[in-house]
């Protein structure tokens, strides 16, 4: 897709963060965004190089700093995530013109706390999720609402709609024979097919 339809999506991809993060796939695609992921870059040098390319090629981004923090004692907070706003930053206060045009939507779980390690990123809007599945959605929803200028679906919606792709997607996954480990691995590009799919199929339904 071409960059005005591709959002970055910057976040963890841990098991806790799971929930999370489907409900901002699931919401980037259902508002006819392609959603843009590091998570299958291998590599220090390929990794970087790659989340360069993702970074230019979209003009929205989503960066998600909840997990700046150890997560165990002894552990070494999470970088990663400012590391690639940081990249992001830099690509539309640098880049080329189009670049000027891009757009970020910055999340954290605590309201102010990102003043504790990232102080410089203030005067930027952060929105809250509380590690909320459908307020990160509704937020999401939101910001697009407010960059694109048009009328698009309530987040209640959006929301319901989630939760039923959810549901189906057991009876889709059955189809397809898909086990445990086949759903667990599924690559995020994937995963948007069966959005898609899901609701073209729905659509055509109504």
């Amino acid at each position: 897709m071409p960059f005005e339809n591709n959002i970055f999506i910057n976040c963890p991809f841990d098991k806790a963060y799971q929930p999370i993060i489907k409900a901002i796939v699931f919401g980037v695609v259902y508002l006819g965004y392609n959603p843009l992921l590091s998570e299958t870059i291998n590599g220090a040098n390929a990794r970087v190089g790659g989340i360069q390319d993702l970074i230019n090629e979209s003009k929205f981004s989503i960066h998600d700093l909840s997990r700046m923090e150890s997560s165990k004692k002894g552990e070494l907070a999470r970088f990663n995530m400012p590391f690639e706003l940081g990249l992001d930053m830099g690509c539309k206060r640098f880049g080329s013109p189009f670049h000027n045009e891009k757009y970020f939507l910055i999340f954290d779980k605590e309201k102010y706390r990102y003043q504790k390690s990232i102080s410089d990123i203030a005067g930027n809007d952060i929105c809250i999720h509380n590690n909320e599945p459908e307020k990160a959605l509704r937020q999401i929803r939101n910001w697009i609402r407010k960059v694109n200028g048009q009328h698009i679906d309530s987040a209640n919606k959006i929301w319901r709609l989630f939760n039923e792709f959810n549901g189906d997607f057991f009876e889709i996954a059955r189809a397809d024979e898909l086990n445990e480990e086949d759903i667990k691995e599924m690559p995020w590009d994937e995963h948007c097919f069966y959005i898609r799919e899901w609701l073209n199929g729905r659509n055509n339904f109504e």
